[in-house]
């Protein structure tokens, strides 16, 4: 009997270290693959760097750690830095350097990336050596799809804002109170005729030293297509737009918003490239308020003091500053005052003009105009009248 209990208590001491042992074994397991797979994450953002540096988007990190032991991937890039080359029809580099990139993965999740970035961000241009300084609250971006090519992709900063520096200097050039730009693939596969879509929101954008009129808040909501894309490695730019362009893609403006004050404008349309590659296509634009925009173009202004004949090249091409304002001053002496009166009524005529284009409409229950904006070229025309020139794309 006694042989037993002893028999019975040794069992029993045993259960009590199984549970222990099978632990630690556990811990050590999950340990060895956690440094495994932080030893192939690192190898995995190598390969990616490699692979993209061969496209032009050089990307470097001054100081790399891993993190996040044992449920989660932290890589740490401190002294971030990026250099892009032949991205653009110049082929000039463009450089960004960033103190501190986050990116977290869950382990049981580790096709999903967040990432948080450190402001402020100093850009430099290879042209003109100007340097531009980014700064934020909250910059945050997440990718899934991973470690293929993403299909999802988000980026979000709260209170970015864009100052040139001049000398010492910071000089406001753009601010807004959020800016999201969010993408997906909508249709094919990443190495097959992917179909890019996009969503753009700006809440109380702003744009300083290139017109008031652009300096006011703002609201924009647009959502795109992208395609004409063979697939998603990693390419220059300026060989993707080619590619767009050789496969008759487009850029497929499917609703855009932008609102400022009582102002508002809607467009839907589709952009493609032309052989040079500029914008070539048209999209059909609907503006209630446009009235309330003319006299802050400062058309009057301009008149008074002579129109510049680049101004004129832009806005009504072929017509010669001279003339007009011989013309102004012929009928001054004609019938003296004539002239000012024409010009202090100029806003209201372009307004007129402006109003005969396009139809009548209703947007948001106010009375709007519909009409064409159309690109040729790189030129942009609203009806007759050439409002811009693009730049290529490549």
């Amino acid at each position: 009997m006694s042989d037993m209990t002893v028999a019975t208590g040794r069992r029993s001491r045993w259960g009590l270290f199984i549970a222990p042992v099978l632990l630690l074994i556990l811990a050590v397991a999950w340990s060895c693959f956690w440094f495994y797979a932080a030893s192939q994450a690192e190898i995995a953002a190598d390969a990616w760097r490699a692979q993209e540096a061969k496209s032009g988007r050089i990307y470097d990190c001054a100081k790399r750690s891993i993190a996040g032991f044992p449920f989660r991937f932290e890589v740490q890039c401190s002294g971030a830095s990026v250099a892009l080359v032949s991205q653009n029809a110049s082929k000039t580099p463009f450089t960004a350097k960033l103190d501190n990139i986050l990116v977290v993965a869950q382990v049981y999740d580790p096709k999903r990336v967040i990432a948080e970035f450190s402001a402020p961000a100093t850009l430099i241009d290879g042209v003109t050596q100007n340097t531009f300084v980014v700064n934020w609250s909250k910059g945050r971006a997440s990718v899934a799809g991973l470690p293929a090519v993403p299909d999802r992709a988000s980026i979000v900063f709260d209170d970015p804002s864009l100052n040139r520096l001049d000398g010492s200097v910071q000089v406001p050039l753009a601010r807004a109170k959020q800016v999201e730009l969010h993408g997906r693939l909508a249709d094919g596969s990443p190495s097959d005729h992917p179909v890019i879509e996009t969503v753009l929101h700006v809440a109380q954008g702003s744009i300083q030293g290139v017109h008031p009129l652009l300096a006011e808040p703002f609201e924009a909501d647009t959502r795109a297509k992208i395609t004409g894309l063979s697939d998603l490695t990693p390419k220059p730019w300026p060989q993707r737009f080619r590619e767009i362009q050789a496969a008759g893609g487009h850029i497929e403006i499917v609703q855009s918003r932008i609102q400022q004050g009582e102002m508002i404008a809607v467009a839907a349309g589709t952009l493609g490239l032309s052989a040079n590659g500029r914008l070539d296509g048209e999209l059909r634009m609907t503006v209630a308020g446009l009235e309330r925009v003319i006299p802050a173009l400062g058309i009057e202004k301009m008149l008074e003091e002579g129109v510049p004949q680049a101004t004129l090249d832009r806005v009504a091409p072929g017509v010669k500053s001279q003339d007009l304002n011989n013309l102004f001053g012929a009928l001054d002496r004609a019938v003296p005052g004539l002239g000012k009166v024409i010009k202090q009524n100029a806003n209201a005529g372009v307004a007129a003009g402006i109003n005969s284009i396009g139809t009548e409409s209703t947007l948001e229950g106010k009375k709007a105009r519909s009409f064409p904006l159309k690109f040729v070229d790189g030129a942009v025309l609203l009806g007759p009248v050439k409002v811009g020139q693009i730049p290529p794309l490549y």
